[in-house]
């Protein structure tokens, strides 16, 4: 995969985020070690490996699952929204 200023532009606009012109050179470099990275994993042979779900024996303990709902935590989080109406995050449409 290329990592240009399109590939840029287009995360920009689907994570609703700005990069400054003097980051993007970085920016670009960084996601073209993350990608060579993830590129090696696909030399590791795993053909003997056992696929698992967890490695937490006996799996991953439950917790009781209680919903609280507060004005105060989602104006807090509502404020860090690039934007935001009636307590919803307003994203792009991304299926076009």
């Amino acid at each position: 995969m290329i990592v240009d200023d399109n590939l840029i532009a287009k995360l920009e606009k689907l994570s609703s985020l700005k990069i400054e012109d003097d980051k993007k050179d970085k920016i670009k470099s960084d996601i073209s070690q993350m990608l060579e990275f993830v590129n090696n994993l696909n030399e590791i042979d795993v053909s003997n490996v056992e696929a698992t779900s967890s490695t937490v024996k006996g799996g991953t303990p439950f917790r009781e699952d209680i919903a609280i709902s507060s004005k105060e935590i989602s104006d807090s989080i509502l404020r860090n929204a690039p934007k935001s109406e009636d307590n919803y995050f307003i994203v792009p449409k991304i299926i076009e």
